[in-house]
């Protein structure tokens, strides 16, 4: 592998110089805090791409008969990279979105009835150079690994070659400026108000009958996008207004997903696994005492712990299926986090991954997370197809990396917006208890998602 290190700059500039160049991919920890978001890495030009749909994987446009999640655990195979431990994790693999319907590759589960963009279940391109920044010792390298050439000198010209290719384009200054856009909208959901305190009133219902503990209800907001609509320069606003440690954006051709996302899912960084979950939200005031006490109600609401704790328990399980026996620990239960217009509760959920386990099995022992499904999961998503009766395409899947080393890092996709065929889509939703109160349930999702109308320079559809 060739390695380069490059003069600091700031990595949404630079995201802004390749922003042209071919399936783009920017992880984006665009929210400084002490214990995450140390890294963010930038890449294009893919040497492959693999594509899951209808529950079949592709690679480079060749369908396969095999199994998805087979099928990627071979193709990362094919390309073996030695971790350099002085370098962030992510130098050189596959990177891009895992949809939440991929679940119907895991388990038997009923069709949504409406399919919103028909987006594949899952695009990873596979990258054999990425550009990656170290925010805290504020640094800048270029990996460049050689693929997809096998011969070694082949391999290491390319190496060489692509490296200087990069860094030609990371030190043009003249780089394309993104233009402004008008207001977008009007915004319209899947759920009028009644028509989501009434689907919540019914996870109540069954929880009560025993059916579930938990489950995850969202809306789906969708508006018309102006022809002058700029995918970059509306996440370069998004990311302004609400920063978060597992932002990204994907330029994939006419699809832009961008993301805010302050959850991850699954890091796997040597054997150490370790999963976030957020359960637990309440909206932020201006004024700081009564900021205050709006962290102290989150913190006491017996409601949203019980509803965290629920997450924590699945979560444990499902590690330990892929985790050494007694390894699973949970080192911070129900601890505070703050964001730019909300408060959380976040869990930290760590093992040990066996010695006969990868990045695929733990993905497949956990996805989707279990704080965008309930509990018990499987029933749990069959109560969200029902009621929510729209794919959730790319919102509550993941977006990351899986290095050719076997290291990991991805987020829950929420606070995630796509934008296809002049149209944007984003979700919002919580988890539903026993001790929920229906409209407070509506009025949350409103909170979760009012940065993201603010980017859109549009009220949502509750304050019209």
């Amino acid at each position: 592998m060739h390695v380069r290190e490059l003069p600091w700059i700031a990595p949404v500039i630079a995201m802004r110089r390749l922003a042209r160049r071919p399936h783009l991919t920017f992880l984006d920890s665009a929210a400084s805090h002490e214990l995450l978001g140390r890294y963010s890495y930038l890449t294009c030009d893919p040497f492959g791409t693999y594509i899951v749909a209808d529950g079949r994987a592709s690679w480079n446009g060749q369908v396969l008969d095999d199994a998805p999640w087979e099928v990627l655990r071979t193709l990362l195979a094919r390309y073996p990279q030695e971790h350099r431990p002085d370098l962030p994790p992510f130098q050189g693999g596959a990177a891009g979105f895992f949809g939440y319907d991929l679940n119907r590759t895991l388990e038997r589960l009923p069709v949504p009835a409406a399919s919103g963009h028909r987006l594949p279940q899952s695009i990873l391109h596979f990258y054999d150079l990425v550009v990656s920044y170290d925010h805290r010792e504020k640094r800048c390298w270029i990996a460049s690994t050689g693929w997809p050439e096998e011969d070694p000198a082949r391999r290491a010209a390319r190496a060489r070659h692509r490296a200087d290719e990069f860094a030609a384009l990371l030190a043009n200054s003249n780089s394309p400026r993104t233009n402004a856009y008008g207001a977008v909208g009007p915004w319209q959901s899947n759920f009028s108000r009644l028509g989501y305190i009434a689907a919540v009133q019914r996870v109540i219902d069954l929880i009560l009958a025993g059916d579930i503990f938990q489950a995850n209800i969202a809306q789906r907001f969708s508006a018309r996008l102006p022809t002058s609509f700029d995918p970059v320069a509306f996440y370069c606003q998004l990311r302004s207004l609400n920063p978060a440690p597992f932002a990204a954006l994907l330029r994939y051709g006419n699809l832009t997903i961008a993301s805010s996302s302050p959850e991850r899912f699954l890091r796997l960084d040597g054997r150490r696994v370790e999963t976030r979950p957020i359960k637990g939200t309440i909206a932020r005031s201006t004024d700081p005492m009564d900021d205050q006490r709006c962290a102290q109600l989150l913190i006491t609401s017996d409601k949203d712990r019980a509803e965290n704790i629920m997450i924590v328990d699945l979560l444990r399980s499902d590690l330990s299926r892929v985790c050494t026996p007694h390894s699973v620990d949970v080192p911070a239960l129900c601890n505070l986090e703050t964001y730019a217009s909300v408060h959380h509760l976040v869990s930290v959920v760590t093992g040990e991954l066996a010695a006969d386990q990868d990045a695929i099995t733990l993905l497949r022992a956990c996805f989707p997370g279990g704080s965008i499904t309930g509990a018990p999961k499987v029933r749990s998503m069959e109560i969200i197809a029902e009621i929510e009766q729209v794919a959730r395409e790319v919102y509550c899947g993941a977006i990351g990396f899986i290095a050719f080393s076997g290291h990991m890092d991805t987020n829950i996709a929420i606070r995630t917006v796509t934008i296809d065929d002049g149209m944007a889509v984003f979700h919002a939703g919580g988890g539903i208890t026993a001790m929920s109160d229906p409209a407070a349930e509506y009025e949350e999702t409103l909170v979760k998602t009012q940065r993201m109308f603010d980017a859109f320079c549009a009220n949502s559809p509750g304050d019209s």
